[in-house]
C-alpha cells in the first residue's frame, strides 16, 4: 500500500482523468447491459427433472408450457368460438408458431378443448419453445410485444413461467433505476452529515460510481459469453455503493485524523494507506471470499450474483486504494475537520454526544459482560425461532406487484383453467413402449401411481387412472404419450401448489413406486425438489469454505485462535436470527405495514436466504476486521484486555454505525421494491446489518472478549510463530 501513495499533483490528476475516462467508457457499455441479462437460472442444469423436461419437449412435444396467452373477446357477450373471435384465435396461433422454434403450441382453436374456460368466455394458447433457458427467454421477449394487447375482436395477456420471468426482469430493471434515484439523495445527505463537508461527501460517490459502472460493463460483456442473471446487476449496484461508503468513510476519517494531528498531506496519506488502507484490502478479501461460496452452488442465478458481487467488491477496494488516494492528495487540507468555527463547534457537540453514548455502552459491557452476553443471546435465539419452520419454494407471478398485467392474467388462469395450474409430475419411461409386455407393465405402473396418496389421476398411452380404476384413452393419447420406444405419464396431484409440503410428500411417494425402468421425474414439483436437494448437497461445502477462509484470514490478521472462532460463531448466530426474521415476515406474512405490501404464499424464496447470508456474512466480516484492528492496536498499546476493549468500542462504534447507517439506506432501495425477491434481499440485509452493528459488534462481541480475558490473543506456539513470520496485522 505504501508504494501507491507517492502522488505528485500531476500523477494524481492523471489517475483521476483515467478514472473519469473509465467511467465514461464503462457507462457506454453498461447502457446495453440490462438488455443482455435474463431472469431465471434457478434450476441445476444437470438435475434429473431438467433432463426430463428436455426429453418431454424434444421427443413428445410436451412438458410445462413457457407461455400461456390468455385470449378474451373484447365484447364480453361473445364466446371464444364466435366466428370473428375464432378467426382471431387461429391467426394468433399461427403467429405464435412462426415466432420462434417450438416444441408445441396448444390452443382451443387448434383442437384442444381443454384450452377453453368452462364459461366459454376465454381461451388459452400454451407454448413451449425449443432451446436452452436463454434462447427461450429471448424468444419470449420477441413474442410478447407482438401479441399482447388488442388484436381485432380480442385482447391478449400473458401468463406462464417465462412470461413471469420476463416481467420480473423488466420490473427489476425499473426498480434498479428507481432505487438509485430514491436512495442517492438520502445517501448524499447522510454523507454530508457524517463527513461534515460536501467535498468529503462526494468522495464515496466517486468510488461508488467507478466501481458500479465498471461492474455493469463487465457483467454486460460476460452476458455475451454466458447467461447472467438480471439480479446480479441489482445486487452488485447496492453492494458496490455500500462498500464505497464503508471504505471511503474509514479512509477519509483516518486521513483527516492525521491532518488534524499536524501531519502534512503526504505523511497523512502514507499513514492512512498503511493502516486504514490495509484494513480495507483485508476487508475486501473477506467479502470476496464469502461471496465465492456462492460459486459452489450449481445454479446460474447464484453463480452470476457471485461474479457481480466479487467484481464490484474488488473494484471498490481498487478504487479506494488508487483513485481515492489521488483525490485525497489533491484536496489535502481542504478535507481537514474544523476548517471554520461553526464546523468546529458543531463537531465538538456531536463528538461529545456520541462519545457519551459509546462510553456508556462500553462501560456497561465491561461491568456486566455475562449479563449482556446472556441477554443478547436470548434476543437472537428468539428472533431465530421461526426459522425451523421454513418451507422453501420458487417465486411465481405472486412475486410481482398486484395489478401488473402478468399477475392479473395469471390470477385469471388459476381461476378459469385450474387444470393448467394444478401441480403435476411428468414420469418419463425410456424403452417401455416397444413391446406388448413392456406396455402392459407401464399400464400396471400407471395404475399403481394412481393409488398413491395425494395423486388425483394419472394419464398415459394406456388410458387414465383414478384410484386404481382405468378410464378409456383419448383418441390422441397414444400419439401424445409415446414416441418410438419411449413413453411418459402425466401424474396430476391434489391441491393447487407445486411448492407445498403435500406435493413434495406425494413426489417422494411416487419415487417409491416400483417402475418398469428407472424413471425420470419432471414438472414443477420435481424441479423444486431437485433444486432443494442440489443446494442442500452443496451447502456443507459452502459453509466449510466460508468458515475455513474466514478463520485463516482473521487468524492472519490477529494472531489469535479464539477471536476468529468467536467471530464465526457470533456471525452465524446473527445470520440465523436474520433468517428467522425473514421467515416471520415473508413466509408468514407479518409486518407488511412496515416493509410494504406483498403477497405471502406460505413459502420462502429458495435462493434469497442463501444470497442474503453470503452478502451479509461478508459485510459482517468487514465490520469485524475494523473492530478487531482497533482491539488489537489498543491491546498492544495498553496491555490491558478490558481497557483495550473499551477503548476500541469507543473508537470504532461511531465509524461502524455511521457506515452501517449509510449501507442500510442503500439497501432500503431494494427493500422498497414491489418485486418480492428484491424486497427479501433488501429487508434481509437491513435486518442483518442492524443486528450485526448493534447487538453483535457493540454488545455481544465485546462482552465475550471481556469474559475471555488475555486468552483472546492466545494461539498454540507453532501458530504463534507462523503468525509472527507471515501475519497480516497492521503496522
Amino acid at each position: 500500500m505504501k508504494n501507491m501513495v507517492g502522488f505528485s499533483h500531476f500523477r494524481a490528476r492523471t489517475v483521476l482523468a483515467v478514472a473519469a475516462l473509465c467511467v465514461l467508457l464503462s457507462g457506454l457499455v453498461a447502457a446495453l447491459t440490462s438488455d443482455r441479462l435474463m431472469a431465471g437460472g434457478m434450476y441445476p442444469p444437470s438435475a434429473a427433472s431438467v433432463r426430463a423436461e428436455r426429453i418431454l419437449g424434444a421427443k413428445f412435444g410436451a412438458g410445462s408450457p413457457d407461455v400461456l396467452l390468455l385470449v378474451e373477446p373484447r365484447d364480453s357477450k361473445q364466446p371464444v368460438d364466435a366466428p370473428t373471435v375464432a378467426k382471431a384465435g387461429r391467426d394468433l396461433t399461427r403467429t405464435v408458431r412462426r415466432a420462434a422454434p417450438i416444441h408445441y403450441v396448444s390452443s382451443f382453436w387448434g383442437g384442444d378443448p381443454a384450452m377453453r374456460a368452462r364459461d366459454g368466455r376465454s381461451a388459452v394458447i400454451a407454448v413451449k419453445y425449443r432451446g436452452d433457458e436463454k434462447e427461450v427467454s429471448e424468444a419470449v421477449a420477441r413474442l410478447l410485444p407482438s401479441v399482447l394487447g388488442r388484436h381485432g375482436p380480442v385482447t391478449v395477456a400473458a401468463a406462464g413461467s417465462s412470461a413471469v420471468l420476463e416481467a420480473l426482469q423488466e420490473q427489476s430493471h425499473r426498480d434498479l433505476i428507481r432505487a438509485e434515484l430514491l436512495t442517492a439523495p438520502l445517501v448524499l445527505l447522510l454523507l454530508i452529515l457524517v463527513f461534515r463537508s460536501l467535498l468529503a461527501a462526494l468522495l464515496p460517490v466517486l468510488v461508488g460510481v467507478l466501481s458500479v459502472t465498471t461492474t455493469a460493463a463487465l457483467l454486460g460483456t460476460l452476458a455475451t459469453l454466458t447467461p447472467v442473471s438480471v439480479f446480479a446487476l441489482n445486487i452488485a449496484s447496492a453492494l458496490g455503493f455500500g462498500l464505497a461508503v464503508d471504505y471511503s468513510l474509514f479512509m477519509v476519517t483516518r486521513f483527516r485524523s492525521e491532518l488534524d494531528s499536524g501531519a502534512d498531506t503526504g505523511a497523512a496519506l502514507r499513514t492512512t494507506m498503511a493502516t486504514a488502507g490495509r484494513t480495507v484490502a483485508y476487508s475486501a478479501v473477506a467479502v470476496s471470499l464469502s461471496l465465492a461460496a456462492l460459486l459452489v452452488f450449481p445454479t446460474m442465478f447464484l453463480r452470476t450474483v457471485a461474479y457481480g458481487g466479487i467484481i464490484v467488491t474488488l473494484l471498490s477496494a481498487l478504487a479506494t486504494g488508487v483513485v481515492l488516494p489521488a483525490a485525497l492528495a489533491l484536496l489535502g487540507r481542504r478535507l481537514q475537520t474544523g476548517t471554520t468555527p461553526r464546523t468546529r463547534d458543531g463537531e465538538g457537540r456531536t463528538k461529545k454526544a456520541t462519545s457519551w453514548v459509546w462510553s456508556a455502552s462500553a462501560r456497561l459491557v465491561r461491568r456486566a459482560p455475562a449479563l449482556v452476553a446472556v441477554a443478547v443471546t436470548v434476543l437472537l435465539v428468539t428472533l431465530a425461532a421461526p426459522f425451523p419452520g421454513v418451507s422453501f419454494g420458487f417465486p411465481d407471478d405472486r412475486a410481482l406487484p398486484a395489478g401488473t398485467a402478468v399477475r392479473a392474467a395469471s390470477d385469471r388462469v388459476r381461476e378459469d383453467f385450474p387444470h393448467l395450474s394444478a401441480p403435476q409430475i411428468a414420469v418419463v419411461l425410456p424403452g417401455t413402449a416397444d413391446s406388448r409386455q413392456a406396455s402392459a407393465g407401464t399400464g400396471d405402473y400407471a395404475r399403481a401411481l394412481s393409488r398413491v396418496p395425494g395423486v388425483r389421476h394419472v394419464e398415459g398411452a394406456s388410458g387414465a387412472y383414478t384410484r386404481g380404476g382405468r378410464q378409456p384413452s383419448a383418441p390422441s393419447a397414444t400419439r401424445s404419450y409415446t414416441k418410438g420406444s419411449d413413453t411418459w405419464l402425466r401424474v396430476t396431484l391434489a391441491g393447487d401448489r407445486s411448492d407445498g409440503d403435500r406435493a413434495l410428500r406425494s413426489l417422494e411417494a411416487v419415487r417409491d413406486v416400483s417402475a418398469p425402468v428407472p424413471p425420470l421425474l419432471g414438472g414443477g414439483v420435481a424441479l423444486l425438489q431437485d433444486t432443494r436437494s442440489a443446494l442442500a448437497d452443496r451447502l456443507p461445502l459452502a459453509v466449510v469454505w466460508v468458515a475455513l477462509s474466514m478463520f485463516v484470514l482473521l487468524f492472519a490478521f490477529t494472531g489469535s485462535v479464539l477471536v476468529p472462532l468467536k467471530a464465526l460463531l457470533l456471525t452465524g448466530l446473527s445470520m440465523t436470527a436474520a433468517l428467522g426474521a425473514m421467515v416471520f415476515i415473508f413466509q408468514d406474512g407479518h409486518l407488511q405495514g412496515l416493509v410494504g405490501a406483498f403477497t405471502p404464499v406460505g413459502t420462502t424464496d429458495i435462493m434469497m436466504p442463501i444470497l442474503v447470508i453470503a452478502i451479509a456474512f461478508g459485510l459482517s466480516m468487514d465490520y469485524e476486521v475494523f473492530l478487531l484492528s482497533a482491539f488489537r492496536e489498543s491491546y498492544l498499546t495498553l496491555g490491558d484486555n478490558s481497557a483495550a476493549i473499551e477503548a476500541a468500542v469507543r473508537r470504532t462504534a461511531p465509524l461502524i454505525t455511521s457506515a452501517a447507517a449509510l449501507i442500510i439506506v442503500v439497501f432500503l432501495g431494494q427493500a422498497s421494491s414491489p418485486v418480492v425477491p428484491l424486497k427479501i434481499v433488501g429487508v434481509g440485509m437491513v435486518v442483518t446489518i442492524l443486528l450485526d452493528v448493534t447487538v453483535i459488534r457493540i454488545l455481544l462481541a465485546p462482552a465475550l472478549m471481556h469474559l475471555a480475558g488475555r486468552t483472546n490473543w492466545w494461539a498454540p506456539a507453532p501458530l504463534a510463530r507462523l503468525h509472527a513470520r507471515y501475519g497480516l496485522a497492521e503496522t
